[in-house]
């Protein structure tokens, strides 16, 4: 059979679910290509979507397919009336286990270097701009060992939402820092639950960025970052932490969190939740913070000039 892939949200990360995919097709002697034109027929065009139409737009079904299968977080976000993006379960299209079982074919993504790894899925968290709790569940359950995603690769990019709640978190730690590979944790470490001894892992491992978020300034968390600063070999640079902004919060709550952060030792970076419609003000906000230069130069955002 001949099958075509589409990465909706186009080639900047590496799409889990289309490598596995095609690991899978490829194995029973399939030919896997990129889906390039309606002048050639497929058998099967798989299309994967991981973002909300508010970030990226879908695109036509391909019209030279015997079957197209549409997958992925995005096609499961709908706005609902209260302006707010809703996670419809029933439009949720789970790979088969004889797919997800697949090693990653990181050959169709050749441009990226590193590694990507599920190795846990949930979030106990349930929070309402989030949509993982909806889709994984609210426990954060071990699903895989890292060698299911890694083979050598210098850098893991670590997908798992909330790796700091699953119970079996102590073997994976273990796992990664024996890969000695460079850790990139993306979704962030849930700083609500990091104790000595994940410290102590995490010292052991080779980190680029470390990311954390403090996404409700209702939660008093400035302890929490304290002693990880504290225990961390790393006195400075310590990581980037996600500030949500834009949903249920003040201006004096937001500068609250960045000027606490920054003061400690960490890298603030303003997520802008419903950016087509925030005020002014906050995308002014987000623009003073995100970008290193001005954030280092203007110490204050009352004395940021656009």
């Amino acid at each position: 059979m001949r099958i075509g892939l589409i990465d909706v949200d186009g080639h900047n990360f590496p799409n889990l679910a289309l490598m596995r995919i095609s690991s899978f097709h490829k194995q029973r002697g399939d030919t896997v290509e990129w889906w390039w034109s309606d002048f050639v027929h497929y058998e099967i065009v798989y299309m994967s979507k991981i973002f909300s139409d508010t970030y990226t737009a879908d695109v036509p079904e391909p019209l030279n397919a015997d079957r197209v299968i549409k997958g992925g977080t995005g096609y499961c976000i709908h706005l609902g009336n209260d302006g707010k993006e809703h996670f419809d379960k029933s439009k949720n299209t789970e790979l088969p286990p004889e797919i997800e079982r697949c090693f990653p074919d990181y050959s169709i993504y050749p441009q990226f270097p590193f590694a990507v790894s599920m190795t846990s899925r949930g979030c106990p968290r349930g929070c309402a701009f989030c949509h993982v709790a909806a889709k994984e569940g609210r426990c954060a359950k071990k699903v895989a060992d890292v060698s299911d995603f890694w083979c050598g690769q210098k850098e893991i990019k670590v997908l798992d939402p909330n790796i700091t709640a699953c119970a079996e978190k102590r073997d994976l730690m273990q796992q990664y820092i024996d890969t000695r590979a460079i850790i990139d944790f993306t979704q962030g470490l849930d700083i609500r639950l990091l104790n000595q001894y994940d410290i102590e892992d995490i010292n052991k491992m080779r980190v680029g960025t470390l990311h954390f978020a403090w996404d409700n300034p209702k939660d008093d968390l400035e302890s929490k970052f304290s002693d990880f600063a504290k225990g961390f070999r790393r006195k400075s640079n310590i990581g980037m932490v996600y500030c949500l902004t834009n949903y249920n919060s003040t201006m004096e709550e937001n500068l609250y969190r960045i000027y606490t952060l920054r003061d400690m030792g960490y890298d603030p970076y303003v997520m802008v939740y419903d950016k087509p419609n925030a005020p002014k003000e906050v995308r002014r906000l987000q623009r003073w913070c995100n970008n290193k230069i001005i954030f280092k130069s203007c110490p204050k955002f009352e004395d940021y000039q656009t």
